[in-house]
């Protein structure tokens, strides 16, 4: 962020116009001109006209920061928090977005619990809400920070949404095909507390005897275990790996605003390790 801790001290005009914008946090021994060997380094928000603005070390000459008794046409404290003041707010608002999302996938979960009729849409926008918000919201940021435009900041978005859903999915498949000590906890424990989730949506399209036993809320003794084998038999699991692949390639595809490099090659590998989980 921009935080300014140098009392007294601000940009000059001239290192302004030159594309020198930064925020600094060092200690200022005066108003003279430091030898070379004195200048302190510090981490600042760069915004140059030949880069894009981002995060970066580097070393202030004396010559650019001076004091404000002896420069009258000067960049004020406020002038400086004006240009990331646009960023702060969407920021926030991703914040406050995501903490909204999270109530409402708990109410949602707890509104459609041993409901049969749910629909795969209604728990791919819980998945949403409880999961992907969070991850777009945080690539989203990303994105923003490093001053990027409108458009690719949308599609980092998008790649952190896909993301979420696919990894959400991953995680109710292995509810179904890890031991209770892979998972530490009860295998099928979504199942039981009547958690509906991709394999099982997937399964009651071709069990009506799931139907039955999950109506019963698994009043009869062993009933969850033969709704367990019941969803591995229908192929509930082998199309909930499609889906949670169909999500992962959205991701990947969203990157493709991105230009090729190890950067963008890391948050592919991202979506294929999480994949992997379920191979």
């Amino acid at each position: 962020m921009l935080s300014l801790s140098c009392p007294g001290v601000s940009m000059s005009k001239k290192a302004f116009d030159s594309g020198q914008l930064a925020s600094c946090r060092c200690s200022w021994p005066g108003a003279r001109a430091a030898p070379r060997r004195q200048r302190t380094p510090c981490v600042c928000f760069v915004a140059s006209p030949a880069t894009q603005p981002g995060l970066a070390a580097i070393d202030v000459p004396p010559q650019t920061i001076v004091t404000t008794a002896s420069v009258p046409e000067r960049i004020s404290v406020s002038s400086l928090l004006e240009v990331v003041s646009g960023d702060l707010l969407n920021l926030n608002n991703n914040l406050k977005s995501v903490i909204k999302d999270f109530a409402s996938g708990e109410i949602k979960q707890a509104s459609t619990l041993f409901d049969c009729d749910v629909t795969l849409d209604d728990y791919l926008l819980k998945s949403y809400y409880k999961t992907a918000s969070l991850i777009a919201a945080s690539t989203r940021s990303a994105a923003i920070f490093s001053g990027v435009g409108t458009t690719i900041c949308e599609q980092m978005y998008e790649y952190g949404r896909n993301l979420g859903l696919s990894f959400q999915v991953v995680d109710d498949i292995l509810d179904f095909t890890q031991s209770a000590e892979q998972l530490g906890k009860p295998a099928g424990s979504d199942l039981a507390k009547g958690n509906l989730t991709a394999p099982v949506i997937f399964a009651l399209q071709d069990e009506p005897r799931l139907r039955e036993i999950i109506d019963s809320e698994f009043s009869e003794p062993g009933s969850l275990g033969t709704a367990i084998e019941l969803v591995h038999r229908s192929g509930g699991i082998r199309r909930a790996q499609e889906l949670a692949k169909e999500k992962g390639d959205l991701a990947i595809q969203s990157l493709q605003c991105l230009p090729r490099s190890e950067f963008r090659s890391t948050l592919e590998k991202v979506v294929h390790y999480n994949l992997q989980r379920i191979e």
